[in-house]
């Protein structure tokens, strides 16, 4: 077990756990406010910060396995 890539990973699903409530709630706020001008801008915004926080829980899930199984050679 490699405690400091274990603690990385942990780091970086511990940044997404936020970010996947605040993206779908973006999301929501741009639907419901269909006639400002910002739509779309808001909506992209919302997208792009639910990605990063599915890539970034995937990534930290991967490098937690990662430190957990691998050996310490």
């Amino acid at each position: 077990m490699n405690r400091e890539v274990l603690i990385k990973g942990v780091k970086k699903a511990l940044i997404a756990i936020p970010l996947m409530f605040i993206g779908p709630s973006i999301i929501y706020n741009a639907f419901i406010n269909k006639q400002n001008i910002w739509h779309y801008l808001v909506l992209a915004v919302g997208i792009v910060i639910s990605f990063s926080a599915a890539f970034l829980m995937f990534k930290g899930i991967q490098t937690m396995m990662r430190g957990l199984f691998e050996d310490e050679n």
